[in-house]
């Protein structure tokens, strides 16, 4: 009986402390880091990108965190003459709400997110330089598991979007809308919580 009741003070008290991640007064730290190379078979081009955006979160009441994520992304390819050059600076507000009790967790996040930067094209007659700017509106499910009070590992799809993207230089603007819902491929993430 001794056992019994000492094994069900842990799992409580092991509940209660993974419990208390979303509570109000916390921060969720995390954010996302990427590498991308890829070489054609049989031809000359490259192709080399990375990003870093990390990302911060406060929440201001039980369960709902306001934050933002800032980044740089940079993209290059190179094929025969040609190169490309992708800068761009990113920062993307957003709002999530956690749902459930325990370890495991959904949310949905509602995020703003904005690029600006410049394409660069290079080439033996070609010398070109056009900025651009980005904006959009995501509304992203996911499922958060919670090993410890300061770890939740995450999966993420895109969800529900729109973005409007300009290309200044040629004052053209393209929206993109759409559903992404591929539980076949989520984003895996890890968040921290202090």
């Amino acid at each position: 009986m001794k056992k019994l009741f000492l094994t069900l003070t842990a799992v409580t008290a092991f509940t209660f402390a993974t419990h208390a991640q979303t509570e109000k007064g916390k921060f969720l730290l995390g954010g996302q880091v990427g590498f991308e190379t890829a070489k054609v078979k049989d031809t000359d081009l490259k192709q080399n990108a990375f990003s870093i955006n990390p990302t911060v979160g406060y929440f201001v009441s039980d369960n709902w965190a306001v934050g933002t994520g800032v980044g740089y992304n940079w993209a290059k390819s190179e094929q025969a003459t040609l190169t490309s050059e992708t800068n761009a600076f990113q920062v993307a507000p957003f709002v999530r709400n956690y749902i459930g009790e325990g370890q495991f967790k959904f949310f949905s996040q509602l995020s703003v997110p904005m690029q600006w930067g410049k394409n660069t094209t290079e080439g033996a007659a070609v010398e070109t330089e056009s900025k651009f700017e980005k904006y959009g509106v995501e509304l992203a499910p996911g499922f958060a598991f919670f090993p410890t009070s300061k770890v939740g590992i995450e999966l993420k799809v895109r969800g529900l979007y729109f973005d409007s993207y300009k290309d200044k230089a040629a004052d053209r603007t393209t929206n993109t809308f759409g559903l992404d819902a591929n539980s076949l491929a989520p984003t895996l993430g890890v968040q921290f919580y202090f």
